[in-house]
């Protein structure tokens, strides 16, 4: 039996509007994708989640890698806080499932930098019973370690928990744990099976 439910954070209790961001910048929607892609790929952005170096150290490194987008690179990663989108339907969907006696914790990647500007004002916070993100413990999904973490810090039962990703590696590795799991695709899809709960 289900007691406990456990959210990744971007892409299911929140979006991203990272082309959007880029193009108010100033940027076309083709030059947003494609340093978008470029930095996302780039295992520099695993160190921002992994928190062991500094936001500057690693746009530092980007800049070097990537002198024709220096400057779009640099914005970029200094402005998280518009790069977000809320899901306010879902976090009333978390806040009445709280209510009704489920736990509720996070398990996600992000860096500190972003996961506090993304949060800030974030309803889901309130009703948290516990969260591991990434950049408090230097793992990341799907590593078995940030799981383990979470299941031991906080005495969760993996069968009696389900997991909400949008990462199709992150619930296969939840499963593996004996976690349940679900790949979030969309919004809808996760509105249709937290109403399920």
């Amino acid at each position: 039996m289900i007691q406990t439910i456990i959210f990744d954070v971007g892409d299911v209790l929140l979006e991203y509007r990272w082309i959007e961001m880029l193009t108010d910048y100033g940027l076309s929607e083709k030059e947003a994708s494609v340093i978008g892609e470029t930095m996302f790929a780039d295992p520099l952005w695993d160190e921002l989640d992994l928190g062991i170096r500094s936001r500057t150290d690693i746009i530092q490194d980007y800049e070097q890698k990537y002198p024709q987008y220096k400057d779009e690179i640099s914005w970029f990663l200094n402005h998280g806080e518009y790069m977000h989108v809320p899901r306010k339907d879902v976090w009333k969907k978390v806040h009445q499932l709280k209510e009704k006696g489920y736990h509720i914790y996070l398990l996600s990647n992000y860096s500190e930098d972003l996961f506090r500007k993304h949060t800030a004002d974030a309803d889901f916070m309130k009703d948290i019973d516990g969260m591991v993100v990434s950049w408090q413990i230097h793992k990341t999904k799907p590593s078995p370690d940030i799981y383990l973490h979470l299941l031991e810090t906080y005495g969760l039962t993996p069968s009696e928990c389900i997991f909400f990703d949008d990462r199709p590696a992150n619930t296969e590795a939840a499963r593996k744990l004996g976690i349940q799991a679900v790949t979030i695709t969309s919004r809808d899809v996760l509105m249709a099976e937290l109403e399920k709960l």
